[in-house]
């Protein structure tokens, strides 16, 4: 009797871990970064492009025109090779577990930090970027299509910039409720070829029109306050350019990995063509726009060139279909973390349903932050420097540091050192920078305009 009543408890165990087991994985499986395990390795390249490459590669011209060309292309080549590299820390650190996968960026970070810990550092950093990159492309996305329209017919009635953002919105309330990663995959597509097209206009342009025959290659005539401030911002402007690393591991995880083909050999394949388009979009833009107009040039090269007008018309229409698929690519990981504490924590149905309501609200809530402040951009600058900088400059090599521990003074402890030095001045700097911005910003502020 004994013997059968300790059979009887054991069986109810082990029948109660499968059925915890079989649920964990159905909830894995409706999930948008684990749902879908059957990536190729190029989804990885376009995915990385149109999550790096925003339409902030147009102000590049500007930051340059601030540092000059020694400390310009210097900033510029040195975020290019580091990001790559942390970026290759965190493809290598995805599977260092036998048997495990770090799906997600929080994952990772409980792993180095801890299970409390690790969440507490990396979640509010991660949600800062993704939420307000986010935003910063609903307000992009407006405003393009609003320059488009009145690029195209001058002469219209002009219609609110609040408007135009909400039409853009409008796009994703139905986009928002594709499923994962995978189902975005040419959405995904369409961004990055568009960001390559706009950026290729950007610089073809430039040599089309030439060197302004005054173009001054000299440090802007201004105030020592003006200089410092401009110099942050410009080193700002160059880091965050960089910032597609908070969705990388996201990434990852939908690709498939066997015993011996591991995820990093197909995402790393993916990561080097990216970066290689990333490089052709950046530079060009920023040197040769910077070449044709030197410091006079403005914040946006393709609102310096302002001609041919049919052309700057359809790159605007470019940056419009790339921010939709950028929008989608951040919120990704965000409808992941929210539609976990619904189902995992609040033990809401999977479904339709909420995922509708969920996703629904979400899109809502940027949209109504990017009318209700239009410069959010600086916000963005101040809070994300919080975030941009540590996720994507020194947070993956802490991780490395800590997971892996090589040898003190040696090659790999040195480099990882100097990339969070740099790290820890960019965030700095991103934060002085961004503070300003918000209070001259504020002056002139309007609601709703």
């Amino acid at each position: 009797m004994g013997s059968s009543s300790n059979a009887n408890a054991v069986q109810r165990v082990t029948d109660e871990k499968q059925r915890r087991a079989d649920e964990k994985q159905r909830i894995d499986d409706w999930l948008p970064v684990t749902g879908s395990r059957n990536a190729k390795w190029w989804y990885s390249t376009f995915h990385n492009v149109t999550a790096m490459v925003g339409a902030g590669v147009l102000s590049l011209p500007s930051a340059m025109s601030w540092l000059g060309w020694g400390p310009g292309v210097l900033a510029l080549v040195l975020s290019w090779i580091i990001t790559l590299y942390t970026l290759w820390q965190m493809v290598e650190m995805h599977e260092m577990v036998p048997g495990k996968r770090f799906d997600r960026y929080h994952e990772l970070g409980q792993e180095a930090f801890g299970e409390k810990l690790g969440l507490w550092i990396v979640v509010p950093q991660q949600l800062i970027v993704e939420v307000g990159v986010d935003i910063v492309y609903m307000v992009t996305g407006g405003h393009s299509l609003q320059k488009f329209h009145d690029t195209v017919c001058p002469s219209c009635k002009k219609i609110k910039s609040s408007l135009w953002i909400v039409i853009f919105g409008s796009v994703h309330v139905f986009l928002a409720q594709l499923p994962n990663f995978n189902s975005v995959a040419g959405i995904s597509l369409s961004a990055a070829v568009m960001s390559l097209s706009y950026s290729t206009i950007a610089w073809g342009a430039s040599v089309h029109h030439g060197q302004e025959p005054d173009a001054s290659y000299a440090y802007r005539d201004t105030t020592v306050a003006n200089t410092v401030f401009g110099v942050f911002n410009a080193l700002g402007q160059i880091a965050f350019a960089y910032a597609g690393h908070n969705v990388v591991l996201e990434i990852q995880a939908t690709i498939p990995s066997e015993p011996g083909r591991p995820s990093k050999i197909a995402m790393w394949r993916g990561v080097i063509v990216a970066y290689i388009v990333v490089a052709v979009c950046y530079f060009p833009v920023a040197l040769v726009g910077y070449w044709a107009f030197g410091s006079s040039v403005g914040d946006n090269v393709l609102i310096t060139l302002a001609r041919p007008r049919w052309l700057i018309a359809m790159a605007n229409m470019m940056v419009v279909v790339h921010v939709i698929g950028s929008y989608q690519i951040y919120a990704m990981p965000v409808f992941d973390m929210l539609e976990t504490v619904l189902v995992k924590k609040m033990h809401f149905p999977p479904g339709l349903p909420l995922r509708l309501v969920a996703r629904t609200t979400y899109v809502a809530l940027t949209c109504f932050i990017g009318i209700t402040f239009p410069f959010f951009g600086d916000l963005l600058g101040f809070f994300g420097g919080f975030a941009f900088a540590p996720t994507t400059y020194f947070l993956p090599c802490i991780m490395w540091l800590t997971i892996k521990k090589p040898k003190r003074w040696g090659l790999s402890w040195l480099t990882n050192w100097i990339c969070i030095i740099i790290g820890v001045a960019l965030m700095l700097v991103s934060c002085i920078g961004g503070l300003r911005s918000i209070i001259i910003d504020a002056k002139t502020y309007k609601f709703y305009q």
